[in-house]
């Protein structure tokens, strides 16, 4: 979660285990990244592009608990934030798989969202 350290997560970690012959380390340092305000203009447009093709779909932020490059953006003080535009099955899942699918009608569905709004942001 945002404001959480690396060394409050190893000792959860830690005392989770319990056991003195396993060590637990940082493998790689966590780059400090704070989560971006949510914009209302941003929501705005997305809500609006939403409902224009998907009516009554709600509009949520959420935090993506996945890798992303914004991170560093937001380190540098830049907000920054994303869209999903794929509807997934929720009982197939295979983000990232080596057999990742979506289907067609979705992918193309959600060309069609980006499109709309990244004409959105663009007025």
């Amino acid at each position: 979660m945002p404001g959480t350290t690396q060394e409050d997560i190893q000792k959860i970690i830690t005392d989770v285990i319990r056991d003195t012959q396993i060590h637990v380390s940082v493998m790689m340092p966590l780059v400090k990244s704070p989560a971006s305000p949510v914009n209302l203009e941003v929501m705005q447009n997305v809500k609006q592009v939403t409902d224009k093709l998907w009516p009554g779909i709600p509009v949520l932020p959420i935090m993506g608990v996945g890798a992303s490059d914004g991170k560093y953006l937001r380190a540098s003080g830049i907000p920054t934030y994303g869209v999903s535009s794929i509807f997934l099955e929720v009982d197939d899942f295979r983000m990232h798989g080596k057999d990742e699918r979506i289907r067609v009608v979705d992918f193309y569905d959600g060309l069609q969202y980006n499109y709309e709004i990244i004409r959105a942001f663009s007025k």
